[in-house]
């Protein structure tokens, strides 16, 4: 059993109009349950939720005390190819933007590891393009060797892999990955990637299952919010987020919330997210699910990330640049998409600390977890 079982059973279209159709009443009978369901989280998602936002963020913020304490993860990627193979109408990674390829070499992984040493870090996420011929398991599980000495929690961003890669990655220290569907609608999807592996929809659809069966400590979902529409996509996320859970019980969840930020030859978003709007899909997500770990990274502005790091929000990126070599090695690369807290990371925790937080520089060391 695989989820595309569970997805194929849902047509975007009926789903869509009952989001949509969601009234008041249900969304007080949302905020009145101790357990909420989807269709609860259809209420929280719908525009009749937008005048419900303050008795939400009240219930996500004590959901979330209550849960993961006082403490707020930081992490920062390490960018190490912009290699790509995929035509994406919206990286700046995409095979058919005309920009310098580059791939870190051992020493280079290395320089910048240390750089992000010395900032306080001790949990590093690496991301790459999706090549598998330059950037694949081998080029992967080298780079790890290389890491694990000087961090405790390594997690991955990079192309969908199979188990058994998986399953060798775990065993030279792979802690979590990252792998974002980008839209669950299927037609809008084979519109935004016309060409490379990536195309296969339902190939990455299944990304999470061979995860879970692979023994990974932790799976990050989600989309890139601006394809297509937030709250339908949001439910899609949210379906498959309970799914996994049933499934794969003993790992951890984590979502985020990328929206879709300039880049080199990037489509400007189909669907525009306001902040309160974002607001509102942070504390729906805590309102359906207590245990899920919520991320919010530099594509946000530093008021914004500022103020909802208190609705919900467990961990957020600090100092991060999103080129290959970007902290030391090649500073001036081509970004894969523009940043918009440009913060250092000890001006990030200072500020997690005025809020009251105690800002946690890495994820869990085994046999203890950061929560």
């Amino acid at each position: 059993m695989s989820f595309t079982t569970i997805f194929d059973t849902y047509n975007w279209s009926q789903l869509t109009e009952s989001i949509y159709d969601k009234n008041e009443t249900d969304v007080e009978q949302a905020l009145h349950r101790s357990k909420r369901t989807l269709e609860d989280f259809k209420a929280l998602v719908s525009p009749a939720a937008a005048t419900y936002l303050e008795p939400m963020a009240q219930i996500s913020r004590q959901l979330t005390r209550r849960r993961f304490g006082n403490v707020m993860q930081l992490y920062i990627p390490l960018y190490v190819s912009n290699e790509c193979q995929n035509i994406c109408t919206y990286c700046g990674f995409s095979y058919d933007n005309k920009i310098t390829r580059t791939t870190l070499t051992d020493d280079q992984i290395l320089q910048e590891a240390l750089y992000i040493k010395r900032m306080g870090y001790d949990h590093v996420l690496l991301v790459s393009g999706e090549a598998n011929q330059i950037v694949g398991t081998d080029y992967f599980i080298n780079t790890l060797k290389i890491l694990r000495p000087h961090f405790s929690h390594l997690s991955m961003e990079v192309q969908p892999l199979e188990q058994q890669d998986y399953e060798r990655l775990i065993q030279h220290g792979l802690n979590t990955v990252l792998v974002y569907q980008e839209t669950y609608h299927q037609e809008d999807y084979k519109k935004h990637h016309p060409k490379g592996k990536k195309s296969n929809f339902y190939y990455r659809l299944q990304t999470p299952d061979r995860l879970g069966r692979a023994g990974i400590h932790k799976i990050g979902l989600g989309v890139l919010i601006g394809l297509e529409d937030w709250r339908t996509d949001s439910f899609f996320t949210a379906l498959h987020l309970q799914y996994l859970e049933r499934m794969y019980w003993q790992t951890r969840y984590a979502i985020s919330f990328p929206r879709l930020r300039p880049c080199s030859g990037g489509l400007p978003p189909k669907v525009i997210m306001t902040d309160k709007e974002l607001v509102q899909l942070i504390c729906a997500y805590r309102l359906l699910d207590e245990e899920v770990e919520l991320s919010l990274s530099t594509r946000e502005s530093p008021m914004f990330r500022d103020h909802v790091i208190q609705l919900g929000i467990t961990s957020i990126s600090a100092g991060s640049r999103t080129n290959p070599g970007g902290y030391v090695v090649a500073p001036q690369s081509l970004e894969q998409f523009e940043i918009h807290d440009d913060r250092s990371p000890a001006a990030i925790a200072a500020m997690v600390q005025s809020k009251g937080y105690e800002a946690v520089w890495k994820d869990w060391d085994r046999g203890l977890s950061w929560v």
